[in-house]
């Protein structure tokens, strides 16, 4: 499912389960984040975090994070030199949200593909979770992605 870049915080609402919403991002800190990544933050994310500078689920989890988390996380991970000798790079992921367990969720950083995968820190594995952003909210919303 599309979500119009309009309805975001409307789309989440309306799913099952509990979803804090933030104010919305300011486009200073979108430019930002998007200068210290080096890279610009995909559609659909962008446009969410217009709508709401990240969003937690029931227990406080990041279901999205804010566009200032999205920066420094993806940047602590990317420049950790210790973590390198350990994973695989992280350069092509941009993590957004995570599991509460260690684990991470990204999307592909510089590929024009809205899939969503999540990153499991005890193995370094990269499975795919959702094929979207949208689908990704709904299926963790309702349980339908496992952690």
């Amino acid at each position: 499912m599309e979500v119009e870049s309009t309805v975001w915080t409307e789309f989440v609402a309306a799913l099952p389960g509990t979803a804090v919403f933030q104010p919305p991002a300011s486009e200073s800190s979108l430019i930002r984040c998007t200068t210290i990544l080096g890279h610009s933050l995909p559609e659909d994310l962008a446009a969410l975090l217009r709508e709401s500078d990240g969003i937690e689920g029931e227990y406080g989890d990041g279901l999205i994070w804010s566009a200032e988390r999205v920066a420094s996380e993806n940047q602590s991970l990317r420049g950790d030199a210790e973590l390198a000798t350990l994973y695989m790079p992280f350069d092509p992921l941009l993590f957004f949200a995570d599991a509460g367990n260690g684990d991470l969720f990204a999307l592909l950083s510089r590929i024009d593909r809205p899939d969503v995968f999540v990153w499991t820190h005890e193995d370094d594995s990269r499975t795919w979770v959702a094929p979207s952003l949208a689908k990704y909210l709904e299926w963790r919303l309702t349980g339908q992605i496992k952690l």
